[in-house]
């Protein structure tokens, strides 16, 4: 699981909680069921009605998956293709025939796969380049039918809010009971409003997020599957792959005994950036 979704959820109902008792309230006084209901069901629905239902139906699935860590480790995936960049180099590429079941990136086995099956480079690529397009389109949507939830949650608050102050200007001559009867009015826009920015549009933004860090996966992919495909030297590919770590990873990501020094590694991550940015470039312009 990915801590930090759940802990800044439970960091923002704790802030709420605290500055309710500073004030001298009683957090009682935040829960009405009927309009809570409103908010939820209502949300719901216009997102219902905004996508079709075989994307609708995917919305638990983009919750679940706001809430996991990304799948892929880059530098366990740079240490394998390299591996495997050396047995390809030495022995010829269908000597990975046999290490193909234990990989665990999907993108990864089906490039090696059609290169061992000897289709062309290009071909490889292609298909890639096709499959991530697709995987890409599916996670943006799980994204965008969460935005569009909290989108419409605040409005859906506004019309929990108009319709409880129509009740209670429905009901004038009891005057004592005004005051309890609008804060509870309220409660509406207090719900839509806060669901929107604590749960709906924050794992949207953290799908999407991960659709963007699954595409810089996927290119370094390419370039690894590409190297591997055409016999390129294991420390080049190297050197090429480690720009698609971030600064402070990269920097662990060397094994012993292939770069030298930790400056020396250093130095041959960046004189390898040119290659690797030429070949993340092609990708996405295919």
């Amino acid at each position: 699981m990915d801590w930090a979704t759940p802990a800044g959820m439970l960091v923002a109902i704790a802030a709420l909680v605290t500055s309710i008792i500073l004030d001298g309230g009683e957090v009682s006084q935040l829960w009405n069921t009927s309009a809570f209901i409103l908010v939820v069901g209502g949300t719901i629905g216009f997102t219902m009605t905004t996508f079709p239902l075989k994307s609708f139906a995917q919305l638990p699935r983009a919750i679940a998956r706001a809430f996991r860590p990304p799948d892929e480790d880059r530098r366990a995936l740079i240490q394998d293709m390299v591996k495997m960049a050396e047995i390809a180099r030495k022995d010829g590429v269908l000597a990975l025939q046999e290490r193909l079941p234990a990989i665990a990136h999907p993108l990864l086995r089906r490039g090696l796969g059609m290169a061992i099956d000897g289709n062309d480079p290009q071909k490889v690529r292609e298909s890639l380049l096709e499959e991530m397009e697709l995987e890409r389109h599916r996670v943006e949507e799980m994204a965008a039918i969460l935005e569009q939830a909290g989108g419409y949650a605040p409005t859906v608050g506004i019309i929990g809010t108009v319709m409880g102050l129509v009740h209670v200007l429905g009901n004038l001559s009891e005057a004592e009971k005004l005051g309890p009867a609008i804060a509870v009015a309220f409660m509406a826009t207090f719900y839509g409003i806060f669901t929107a920015n604590l749960f709906w549009l924050p794992l949207g933004a953290k799908v999407k997020a991960q659709a963007q860090r699954a595409v810089e996966t996927g290119q370094m992919i390419l370039v690894g599957v590409a190297g591997i495909h055409t016999g390129e030297n294991p420390g080049a590919l190297r050197e090429k792959l480690e720009v698609f770590l971030v600064d402070h990873a990269r920097d662990k990501a060397a094994p012993s005994g292939t770069s030298g020094s930790p400056a020396r590694g250093r130095k041959g991550a960046r004189a390898g950036a040119p290659g690797a940015a030429k070949a993340a470039a092609a990708a996405k312009g295919d």
